[in-house]
Order: structure tokens, then C-alpha cells, then sequence
């Protein structure tokens, strides 16, 4: 029944008028973002995004793990999900990669003008893992 219940307000939503406006800001707020990342270095798998998800191989760009990198980001109030990326050598609790999506930005009012500000935070953050200091200030 709670799926039902779901499927209807989600078929609700889409009707609005404005959830194609929505749906677009989705796309642009991760092709932004994904642009904003690889200019700082980050290496994201297939070379960007065609959709509202970014996986990015932190532990070849920054040299930590995607749980640590999870965990880190979540101090400073960055959601992502630690993610095993293609030909992984890590273990899935510990993997190399992690997933960053838009939907929940876009959803709280960021624009593709506040995707340059969350991949300064996300490349500060990943590069001072051991400083508490600068990533309190974050």
C-alpha cells in the first residue's frame, strides 16, 4: 500500500508545472559541478556526468578511500555515498570511489552558481582530512 501511496505523489510532482524547470536544474547543477571537480583534480569516471550522478576515484586523486572521504564530507554537511568504481581493487566497505548527487542541492535552492562554492568545500575538505581546524571553518 506505502508503495502505492509513493508512486502517486511522485506521479503528482510530475505533473506540476515546474518539475521540468526542476528536472533540468538537476542536469545542469551536476554538469557544473562535475566541471567544477575535474578542474580541481578530481578524477571522475567516465570523464564527467550524462546525469544527476557524479562518481568520482578519490583514492587516485586524493589518496584516501571513498568510506573516509564519506565520512569526512559528512563532518563538514556534505552527503556522498562511499562507491566502488569500475576494476576496483578495494573491498566494497572500503572502496575507492564515491557518488555525489544533485537532486538534494537542487531541491535546497543551489543553482549552478553554488557548484564552483560545494567543489571548493569537497577539494579543501579531501585535502585536510587531519586538520580539524580548517575543516571546522567549513
Amino acid at each position: 500500500m506505502h508503495s502505492i501511496l509513493a508512486k502517486l505523489q511522485a506521479f503528482r510532482e510530475a505533473l506540476r508545472p515546474g518539475f521540468c524547470t526542476y528536472a533540468e536544474q538537476i542536469k545542469e547543477n551536476a554538469l557544473v559541478l562535475a566541471e567544477a571537480l575535474s578542474k580541481r583534480g578530481f578524477r571522475l569516471i567516465t570523464d564527467g556526468t550524462d546525469t544527476h550522478l557524479i562518481l568520482i576515484d578519490v583514492f587516485s586523486s586524493h589518496g584516501i578511500s571513498g568510506d573516509r572521504a564519506q565520512d569526512i564530507l559528512e563532518t563538514i554537511g556534505i552527503s556522498v555515498n562511499k562507491n566502488m568504481i569500475p576494476n576496483d581493487t578495494r573491498s566494497a566497505l572500503s572502496p575507492s570511489g564515491i557518488r555525489i548527487g544533485t537532486p538534494a542541492l537542487t531541491t535546497r535552492g543551489c543553482t549552478t552558481d553554488d557548484m564552483e562554492k560545494i567543489a571548493q568545500y569537497l577539494d579543501i575538505a579531501l585535502q585536510n582530512t587531519e586538520n580539524n581546524d580548517i575543516l571546522q571553518s567549513l
